[in-house]
């Protein structure tokens, strides 16, 4: 089957090259014959002071960032892309695109969640951005699977942490294995490693389990979700247009109310 997948990222991966060049390693080691997918990430110049691991932690500026996320999705369905992928832990703007567009969208903390569900009976969460705790939970309750949530817990290192560990792994990755081993003891039998620079960062140094409980792919995970989903909207079978999910607006009607906001902002 031949697709192509939008992939955004809410960091500007030029800024990033170690760990750009290890998630487009990863992506096409794992994507099925014929899968494209194509790396895309915020506009430069987003972060001018910050960057995702601080702005991320703020309800208001995530739904801020969250319209060039907005504008990726239509943007990459005009192109024709099969689906779209949000590659990042809190699902930015993953029901807005969801009401927007008739291509296949999926949220690496949604796949991530519901594949820890088909291979253990509870998933812990490790975060390296505190705050975001409250934020994935409040996710987990919107999707239902708050019985199968056993904790989500700081793994005691921050983002730039982890970029500076693309050079020097092993220290890092020690401590985030005894992070998910104190989950472990709390009843976890499945990590979701947050965020994506430490999800690649864990893969590309070939840490997959611990003490027999897999340390999840997440990317994999949308991935193959994206990959299915196609599959499944090319015999027929495509997302609910019932309640919130309802018939998208017209396309003239989206591109009116983004040039209003961008006059207005």
């Amino acid at each position: 089957m031949s697709l192509r997948i939008w992939h955004q990222s809410l960091t500007v991966l030029d800024d990033l090259g170690p760990y750009k060049d290890a998630l487009a390693e990863h992506l096409q080691r794992v994507a099925s014959p014929g899968t494209e997918i194509v790396l895309h990430g915020m506009r430069p110049g987003t972060y001018q002071s910050e960057y995702p691991g601080t702005d991320i932690r703020h309800y208001g500026l995530q739904a801020l960032h969250g319209l060039q996320v907005i504008q990726a999705g239509l943007e990459a369905q005009r192109e024709g892309y099969d689906a779209f992928a949000i590659s990042t832990l809190p699902d930015t703007a993953l029901r807005e695109l969801r009401s927007l567009l008739t291509i296949p969208v999926v949220g690496y903390g949604e796949s991530a969640m519901l594949t820890a569900c088909l291979l253990g009976a509870k998933f812990s969460f490790l975060v390296f951005v505190q705050e975001l705790g409250e934020l994935v939970a409040d996710n987990v309750r919107r999707y239902g699977l708050q019985e199968r949530l056993c904790g989500i817990s700081d793994v005691g290192f921050r983002f730039h942490d982890v970029l500076r560990a693309y050079d020097d792994p092993a220290p890092l990755i020690e401590r985030f294995l005894a992070a998910a081993r104190r989950e472990i003891e709390r009843g976890a039998d499945v990590i979701i490693p947050g965020e994506v620079p430490l999800c690649v960062l864990l893969l590309t140094n070939g840490v997959t389990s611990v003490d027999g409980a897999p340390i999840l792919d997440s990317l994999s995970c949308w991935v193959k979700h994206a990959e299915m989903l196609v599959g499944l909207q090319r015999q027929g079978i495509s997302g609910s247009r019932r309640g919130i999910f309802r018939n998208p607006p017209a396309a003239e009607r989206i591109e009116e109310v983004f040039r209003f906001y961008r006059d207005f902002l």
